[in-house]
């Protein structure tokens, strides 16, 4: 008789563990996609932004941008600027480029070679450059090089401060093993 009831207590602590560690591992889940924090976009559009606020400080969150104020023929990733200006882009499906909404005629180019790590310009926009293609991925959010399907834009892991915004720099990374947060990317039209 102590013999069952023995079994029966340890039983009732294997199932009670198991409910314990079951309810851990959800919470530790629903966590994880909690932490994730959509910026609160004050930019009017067109925009590109990231999906992910990541350490934006004021909550504006990432966009697109070209360095520096004005016109540059690098870019980055910057605070979305709540009057918009250099860091207003728009996707043109049909020709897959990613053209600047300020700037008439400049599109964004892979600089040098569709390659992880490689950076980013503004150039005349042309039709011809594969540099200058890339597909958007509804689902995923991802856009990938159409040079190099397995390469997508994302944003550096660490930020900097870029006046009274923050900036971050904007590379060309393998999809496969970039978080999520920092290669999703929102188009937000008008």
């Amino acid at each position: 008789m102590k013999q069952i009831m023995f079994r029966s207590k340890r039983k009732n602590k294997t199932n009670k563990f198991v409910k314990i560690l079951s309810l851990l591992t959800i919470f530790f889940c629903y966590s994880s996609l909690v932490l994730a924090v959509s910026p609160n976009l004050q930019t009017p559009s067109p925009v590109i932004y990231l999906s992910d606020n990541l350490d934006e400080e004021r909550n504006l969150g990432y966009c697109l941008d070209t360095r520096g104020r004005g016109f540059s023929e690098r870019m980055h990733a910057h605070s979305c600027k709540p009057r918009g200006g250099d860091v207003q882009f728009v996707y043109k499906r049909e020709s897959l480029q990613i053209r600047s909404a300020t700037f008439d005629g400049k599109c964004v180019i892979v600089l040098g070679e569709a390659a992880a790590g490689s950076s980013f310009g503004l150039v005349d926009c042309t039709s011809k450059d594969k540099l200058q293609s890339f597909d958007y991925d509804e689902a995923t959010l991802e856009f990938r090089s159409s040079a190099n399907k397995t390469l997508c834009i994302s944003v550096g892991t660490e930020s900097r401060r870029a006046g009274p915004f923050m900036a971050r720099s904007l590379r060309l990374s393998i999809c496969q093993s970039t978080k999520p947060k920092y290669k999703q990317w929102v188009i937000l039209e008008k």
